[in-house]
């Protein structure tokens, strides 16, 4: 009978095997050590991120619940299940995880980081968790990169207020060693660390105005070829595409108008009903619909506190009385179907959808991502083209309706719409073609804007691996926990006991 191995052998195969890039051994070595040693603090937290990762949410979310019930004083726990806790919505759940992480290890950066985001949702008082979170050496950030020989460097500019472009699944760290500028806290004297392309991930214009100019400035400073120019971005901003779209032959753009609180009470132009949503917020956050002036008070009562934007209502229902929502992204100046969301709610978000229950429904959005253009009809499919070349994004999206007339009803268009792929079940397998012919388009133009040839081979032979790089946090050694941000969370490996 072999010697029963141990647990820790496992975990170390699972690291070794997560920084090759082969996730699905490195998923199985986890469990290997799991079933060895349950509380695991290591395999827990590494394999909930691994598979945040790859977009397998329920999964993550219990291996994340887990190792922080076992583990309630590892600070890096606590900041991976806050990070995932404010990407899925939920600041209330984060701001826990963040201030145990902050109790533990008070000077811990990441810790600060969440918890400013978390509070500034909350239009609270956070200046001393930015700069602590963000200031100074923590403006810049290297992510790992799991790749063989040199990878591609690649400079990314973000914003610490989020509002960035999700590049996690076009951005590989096994093809591009990646350095992340938070735009509004580096020191503009700084010397830009080498890259072959720029990428500006920051892309909510009503978030991030002031980020942008900033980091319109450090492009200013790059030769570098580039994806998504900050300039093109600054102007995707509600009520400037309300103006400039609006000329577009066969577009019906929501009437856009920003107000103060007090100034929009106060208001006599306007017509309801009407929507009220606060600027940088998306998947229905501080976002409702006011039928009538009398209700208006009530409204805008409620947080954040801060500017108003007013949307004019359009009404996206067909003929059945439901209300349909397409969505296509633009990449490298090509127009891509993603899906099309029916509800019977106004406020239509594919996750909250009758898409899962309604097979009719799924049959009108497989036609819709097999054959957009018959789908949409000439006017509407028309008015995009000329939509995707006025926006003049590199990688960007725009969600819309239709009218009764074959217009287009323009909701939102700006570099921020996601891209998930369906999950697993087969009644979802209409879907993933569309899904991954954006992602592989993302992925192809990446390369050639950082002159990779196509079909080059980036991935070769494994570099050899020290499995004890990167010791973990109690130690107080210099580890990077994964940020808020979108990408940092495939890094998540190195942050263990």
């Amino acid at each position: 009978m072999g010697v029963e191995q141990k647990p820790e052998t496992f975990f170390d195969r699972a690291v070794a095997l997560a920084r090759r890039g082969d996730n699905e051994a490195a998923k199985a070595a986890y469990i290997e050590a799991l079933r060895r040693d349950p509380t695991h603090f290591g395999a827990l937290n590494d394999l909930a991120c691994l598979l945040h990762g790859e977009g397998r949410l329920s999964a993550a979310r219990l291996a994340y619940a887990q190792a922080v019930a076992l583990h309630p004083d590892h600070p890096a726990g606590r900041i991976n299940f806050g990070n995932f806790l404010l990407e899925a919505d939920d600041a209330a759940g984060a701001e826990i995880h963040y201030r145990a992480a902050l109790a533990a290890a008070p000077d811990l950066p990441q810790a600060h980081q969440g918890l400013a985001r978390v509070l500034a949702a909350h239009g609270e008082e956070a200046a001393e968790h930015w700069r602590k979170g963000f200031g100074g050496r923590n403006a810049v950030h290297r992510r790992r990169y799991r790749g063989s020989g040199e990878g591609v460097p690649v400079l990314l500019l973000v914003s610490a207020r989020l509002g960035n472009v999700a590049t996690r699944r076009w951005l590989d760290d096994r093809d591009f060693a990646v350095t992340e500028i938070f735009a509004e806290f580096v020191d503009f004297k700084q010397r830009l660390p080498e890259h072959r392309l720029l990428i500006n991930a920051i892309g909510d214009a009503d978030l991030c105005a002031a980020d942008l100019d900033k980091a319109g400035g450090l492009r200013a400073r790059s030769t570098a070829p580039e994806i998504n120019d900050p300039g093109r971005v600054r102007a995707t901003r509600r009520e400037d595409n309300d103006r400039r779209l609006s000329l577009v032959p066969g577009v019906r753009t929501a009437r856009a108008r920003r107000f103060s609180k007090p100034a929009l009470l106060a208001e006599k132009s306007l017509d309801f009903p009407l929507l009220r949503r606060a600027p940088g917020f998306h998947t229905g956050r501080h976002f409702a619909r006011v039928e009538a002036r009398a209700d208006l008070p009530e409204a805008l009562a409620r947080p954040p506190d801060g500017d108003v934007l007013v949307l004019e209502n359009l009404d996206a229902r067909g003929p059945d009385g439901f209300f349909r929502k397409f969505r296509v992204m633009f990449v490298d100046g090509k127009i891509y179907p993603l899906h099309l969301a029916v509800s019977r709610h106004w406020l239509v978000h594919y996750f909250s959808s009758d898409m899962a229950e309604n097979a009719e429904f799924r049959a009108e959005e497989q036609r819709f991502l097999e054959a957009m253009p018959e789908a949409l009809g000439p006017k509407a499919f028309a008015a995009l083209q000329a939509v995707e070349r006025e926006l003049g994004l590199d990688y960007g999206g725009v969600d819309f309706g239709l009218a009764p007339d074959g217009a287009l009803l323009l909701f939102e268009a700006n570099a921020t719409m996601n891209v998930f792929p369906p999950d697993g079940d087969p009644k979802w397998d209409y879907r993933r073609p569309a899904a991954e012919a954006i992602l592989r388009a993302a992925r192809d133009m990446t390369k050639a804007r950082a002159g990779v040839p196509q079909g080059g081979a980036l991935r070769q032979q494994a570099r050899p691996l020290d499995l004890r790089e990167a010791a973990g946090l109690q130690t107080g050694q210099a580890g990077n926990p994964p940020r808020r941000h979108e990408d940092d969370f495939a890094q998540a490996h190195r942050l263990r006991q």
